[in-house]
This record gives structure tokens, sequence and C-alpha cells, in this order.
């Protein structure tokens, strides 16, 4: 997992991290781009014409059909591959100038072991952007980190004393923000089996994916599911009164945090 390779490189000293960001990848990536990396790779000229054709496809927005030109569809299920091939020369050029990194699709930070060569690397990746790729590092969010103050990679904020998940994640979620659990969790909604099959397809995806043997998440999985109970009472009983989640169990809600978490990570410890 990226994540784990990250921390391995910490131990082994590299302690500052260069948190880079392209701004608006997806959008931004020239075809050309793509076409060259994936030739590169793919002698098949049926595949090549499929892979060209997907690109140039166009996009329906509000009715209006609008061609593309540049990018590759954010979210689809091809574009994380098309983003590994566009930037796998990335990849190359930071090995062959013999810095450590971890990429997972646009997503990449570089390891460092001081200040001056994360800076060297932030040259070296802004260059190869600009010149080959025809791409700009987002001059807001790229910047320079240490272990000791913490960074996010990969829906998680990683630092020399925790691992746990960003800000951003929680709120998606639906805690404070409108997010997956807050719109199924609707009082409107009506509180059947349905409801609950969806409410544990988040909870297990969500779980599955940061109940790691790494994360420090105990605590923050604590408060989810009494939010997430809170809110199934307050859809049984069509209000929100403190009396209701001490006294009323809810039976409908059948996965709780802890003994996933529990079983997750009897698993790994099982299969190393």
């Amino acid at each position: 997992m990226a994540i784990e390779r990250v921390l391995d490189l910490w131990q082994q000293g590299y302690k500052v991290v260069l948190d880079a960001d392209i701004q608006g990848f997806f959008d931004n990536i020239p075809h050309s781009v793509v076409m060259a990396g994936l030739r590169r790779v793919v002698a098949d000229g049926n595949i090549l014409g499929l892979v060209e054709r997907f690109l140039r496809a166009g996009v329906m927005d509000n009715g209006v059909f609008k061609p593309t030109t540049v990018g590759t569809p954010q979210g689809g299920v091809f574009s994380p591959l098309l983003a590994n091939i566009a930037l796998n020369s990335l990849d190359w050029w930071l090995d062959e100038h013999g810095l450590r990194f971890v990429r997972y699709a646009d997503d990449f930070v570089v390891l460092c072991s001081n200040h001056a060569q994360a800076e060297e690397a932030m040259t070296l990746v802004r260059h190869h952007l600009e010149n080959e790729l025809n791409l700009n590092l987002s001059p807001e969010k790229t910047h320079i980190a240490t272990f000791s103050k913490g960074f996010e990679f990969l829906g998680f904020r990683i630092s020399s004393y925790s691992r746990t998940m960003r800000g951003k994640s929680v709120e998606n979620f639906g805690i404070q923000y409108p997010g997956k659990i807050r719109e199924i969790t609707k009082r409107s909604h009506n509180l059947d089996d349905a409801l609950i099959v969806q409410v544990n397809r988040v909870v297990r995806g969500t779980a599955n994916y940061f109940a790691t043997a790494f994360s420090h998440n105990r605590s923050l999985f604590r408060r989810l599911d009494r939010w997430i109970r809170m809110r199934m009472r307050c859809m049984k009983f069509n209000r929100k009164w403190t009396s209701d989640n001490r006294v009323h169990p809810t039976k409908a809600y059948f996965v709780s945090w802890r003994p996933l978490i529990f079983n997750l990570r009897k698993s790994i410890s099982r299969n190393p």
C-alpha cells in the first residue's frame, strides 16, 4: 500500500516531504501526452484507437454536448490507469535523479532527507511537468512539509506520531457537513432494510480503507459509531433527544466499527 511505503521511507530517515499537487490534472492532461505514453507500452492499433475515441467522446453538461480536446473524465474507472500511463515518465525522471517518491494516480509525494533536497525535488518536478507534460504544479496546494508537522496523502493525515483520517475525509462521511451518511439518514427517509444496507455499505467501505494496521482511528471510529446511531434513532423517533440515545438502542443498525476493526486487524496480523 502507498501509505505503508511512505512510512517505510520515513523509518529510513526521509523526514522532509514535497507534498505536490498537479493543477487540474484530469481536466488539463493533453490527449497527446496520454497517447504518447500509451504507445510506449501498447502496440495494438485497435486498443490505441479505442482509447483515443474514449478521450475525444465529449461530455453532456446540462443536456448540452461539449467536445473534449484535453483531459480525461475524473472519477471514471479508466482515468486512474491513464493517469499512471501519462505520469510514468515523471516516475523515471525522479528515479534518474535518485529521489524517493510514492505516487498513486496523480497524487504523489517526494520524500527527502532535508529541506534543500526537497527544494531541488520541487524544481525537478516543476521542470518535467511544464516541459514534458504541459502541466503545472498548484502553487496553493504544493508545499514542503515534515513528518513532525504532518501532511495529507490519499485520505490520511500523516505525521510522526499518528496516521488518521484527514479532515476532508471525515467531512465527506457527513458528521459536520453534507455527506454520504447524512444524506442517507435524513429523517424524511424510511428506516427500513434497504436504508440499513446503504449505511452498512458506507461503513464497511470506509473501515476497509482506513482501518489498517498502521492507522490511529480508534477514537474517531467510536465517535462516528455514536453519531451514526444517533442519526438512526432520530429517524426512528422523528426527533433528536439526548434521552433517546441513552434509553432506546437502535436494533436496525448492525455494523459497529469496533468489531469490524478488530476483525480486520486480526486478519492483518494473521496475514502480514
